[in-house]
């Protein structure tokens, strides 16, 4: 009986270490979100830590609404993203797209533009000096180039996506290349179930 015991605990154990872990699409980082706080498209001031705090996955864009391409791409890669997730894993996303335009990007320009990807997704804006020290803590760049565009300049900035986990971590970077909405789904879903 001992070694019918024994081998039934010894099969297990091998079993468990034959399962296939999960392998992150996103780049792997694990490592401290700073908690910052902005005003969102509503007026309200808002941190990090008020979603994660609710068990909440947060992703986390720089960008700017009058942004060409890499930001409207960004923000409906996002929205297919939501689509991939059964709607009870959906409400534990949030989204915060941080505007490094605060000269352009009014609470209004906001609530017109970030909401129409996903109604979930919440604009956030700052001084100059919050974006600017928001930007660094998460090791985002953004630079103004004048004279590019209609409206009269353009942004260079930084592309990536950051997801950060109930426990306040930047868990994972996507950055353009690896911005696939299903395998982005696919990262959250697994981080949902632990």
């Amino acid at each position: 009986m001992r070694k019918l015991t024994f081998l039934i605990v010894l099969l297990l154990a091998f079993v468990a270490s034959c399962k296939k872990q999960h392998e992150f699409y996103g780049h792997l980082f694990d490592q401290p979100a700073y908690n910052f706080e902005l005003t969102d498209h509503n007026g309200k001031r808002v941190r990090p830590s008020d979603y994660t705090s609710q068990g909440k996955i947060v992703l986390i864009f720089f960008g700017y609404t009058h942004c060409p391409d890499v930001c409207p791409t960004a923000l409906e890669t996002m929205a297919k993203m939501m689509n991939y997730l059964r709607p009870e894993e959906a409400q534990k996303v949030q989204v915060l797209f941080i505007s490094v335009d605060p000269e352009r990007d009014t609470e209004e320009v906001l609530k017109g533009y970030v909401p129409y990807f996903n109604p979930t997704f919440i604009g956030l804006r700052g001084s100059e000096e919050e974006i600017r020290k928001v930007a660094k803590e998460y090791k985002a760049y953004y630079k103004k180039v004048e004279g590019q565009s209609a409206g009269g300049y353009l942004i260079d900035h930084t592309a990536t996506i950051y997801l950060i986990t109930p426990d306040n971590k930047i868990k994972l970077l996507y950055t353009p290349s690896k911005q696939d909405p299903q395998k982005m789904a696919e990262d959250i879903k697994f981080l949902l179930k632990d």
